[in-house]
């Protein structure tokens, strides 16, 4: 599989069961239909974005990429809870790229969203009183 932005080789890369791609130049990754919202709610998944978030700024210049697994042309996307994380995304084959540095960006948001209903919820409730 040829990365979609850089058009370098990309490797196997397994957290727990989910098996990603990850490019071996640029380090973005590509993950098969709903791979990234399973490994979202997998504490410790953030491991496997080891690439430079400097370089994800360059290639997210890039907007016209086709898919690697159909070759589709892929659309952009904005993370409605993170409107900074802009990822692209197959319509046909439902996969998703995810420049490097993204996806431990939009993995945080489950980490802000957690603190944010347990202080909203039962401890905010404690709290009040």
């Amino acid at each position: 599989m040829q990365c979609p932005k850089c058009d370098n080789a990309m490797e196997s890369v397994a957290y727990k069961t989910v098996e990603v791609d990850r490019c071996i130049s640029c380090k973005g990754i590509w993950f098969d239909m709903l791979e990234h919202e399973v490994l979202k709610e997998l504490k410790g998944s953030e491991t496997i974005d080891t690439g430079e978030p400097r370089v994800e700024k360059i290639l997210d210049q890039t907007t016209r990429c086709s898919c690697p697994v159909c070759h589709t042309v892929m659309i952009g996307m904005v993370d409605r809870d993170r409107p900074d994380i802009h990822y692209e995304a197959c319509t046909v084959c439902y996969g998703a790229f995810f420049d490097a540095g993204e996806f431990s960006q939009y993995k945080q948001h489950s980490v802000s969203e957690l603190l944010a209903d347990l202080f909203s919820g039962s401890i905010g409730r404690l709290l009040k009183k």
